[in-house]
């Protein structure tokens, strides 16, 4: 049998975790009531399930059970948060700030309402990634509805100052929506304490299964007023209409109780495996860049190989590594990453540019492995783009 590839892409995705598959497996074939069905055992078993993976969920980033809204995963929460927002104020305020380095689940929902006549600002970054307080701040008009900035970069791991931008928010009486998906589970993160109003997360993300996710939403946003998007049957507090995807939900609140005394440990054991492999790289590859500075998650790196033709380099490690030349969310044409043009970088060092993220599974002996095989691969030039070095 082919050995398995390692594993080196976790902000793709990351791989359930024993316990959650475990958790979940009742929920497809014994307990597999409607946690509508309000007139059986089999309903009421489902709706406990559902309950109990809420206030999981909700014990893991500090809110309150009611205040998360099941989805499909981070996608359909972003747009449920700034459509819903959007289509609800539109009379009122018709201005969002986003940032050039968003998540294109952001990005393409801020082109939309765009298109549909909402004014977007986006916010410049430096070249680290790195937002503008003061540039932020002076693009905040009457009519702004809300700013959306992550917390964490899914290509980068840039970190954005959450209490910062929450700070100036609460000064102009604007909502904060934050995309955390690259961040729960992985980083302490207290909605409350953070000033967070609405805050899109997923499963897959933090070693629960895909197909969903969740929308935390505070009362200030709620009376803001926000619109659903998918009627029929007004589940979800009338937020979310349709069944929910109980077993999935079930591993999403299991994820959630495994991950959060083991944050703390994961981190700095990622970190240590992380600086090792950035270290190697930068002294023994001329040219190698780490793009992102220190203000980033421990797990991520994002490493330029000026000349050397990403894609080709990834093909011909692919029987052996796993990784990626960035979100795994940009499709499959090859085209520099718009994180990384926004950063400053040329098209042909985004093409140079491959993205390494570690996670629970990833072992010493995996990140030595990797290792030995890039250097190799990328040493022997046999990927260079011609007249580029």
């Amino acid at each position: 049998m082919k050995k398995q590839a390692i594993y080196l892409d976790y902000n793709a995705t990351t791989p359930c975790d024993p316990g959650v598959v475990e958790a979940m497996i009742p929920y497809f074939s014994r307990h597999y009531g409607n946690p509508s069905s309000a007139d059986h055992w089999y309903g009421w078993m489902a709706k406990d399930a559902i309950d109990e993976a809420r206030t999981e969920i909700s014990d893991l980033i500090g809110a309150k059970p009611e205040e998360i809204i099941f989805t499909s995963g981070a996608t359909e929460s972003v747009n449920l948060a700034l459509k819903g927002l959007a289509d609800f104020n539109q009379h009122q305020k018709k201005h969002i700030i986003t940032c050039a380095t968003e998540h294109k689940a952001v990005l393409d929902t801020c082109a939309f309402l765009e298109e549909s006549g909402y004014t977007i600002t986006r916010l410049s970054t430096d070249t680290d990634g790195n937002i503008s307080l003061s540039e932020m701040e002076a693009n905040i008009r009457e009519d702004t509805l809300c700013i959306a900035l992550m917390y964490a970069n899914n290509e980068t791991g840039v970190l954005h100052p959450l209490h910062s931008i929450a700070a100036i928010c609460r000064k102009y009486d604007v909502l904060f929506f934050c995309d955390a998906t690259q961040a729960v589970g992985k980083l302490p993160l207290d909605v409350k304490n953070a000033g967070i109003d609405l805050m899109a997360f997923s499963s897959h993300k933090m070693y629960g299964p895909k197909g969903t996710g969740a929308l935390y939403i505070n009362s200030e946003a709620r009376s803001a007023g926000i619109l659903p998007q998918i009627h029929g049957g007004k589940h979800e507090k009338g937020m979310r209409s349709g069944t929910l995807n109980v077993p999935a939900i079930v591993g999403f609140g299991e994820a959630a109780r495994i991950c959060k005394p083991l944050m703390a440990v994961e981190r700095e054991r990622l970190k240590n495996l992380r600086d090792t492999m950035e270290r190697d790289f930068l002294s023994n590859i001329p040219g190698s860049r780490v793009n992102g500075g220190e203000n980033r998650m421990e797990h991520v790196s994002n490493l330029t190989f000026p000349g050397i033709h990403a894609e080709k380099l990834l093909l011909s490690v692919s029987g052996d590594l796993a990784l990626s030349r960035g979100s795994a969310c940009a499709g499959l044409l090859q085209k520099p990453s718009h994180v990384l043009k926004a950063m400053g970088l040329s098209d042909a060092d985004a093409l140079s540019t491959l993205r390494i993220s570690l996670g629970r599974f990833t072992q010493e002996a995996d990140v030595f492995k990797a290792i030995e095989l890039l250097k190799r691969a990328i040493l022997s030039k046999q990927h260079v783009v011609s007249g580029m070095i």
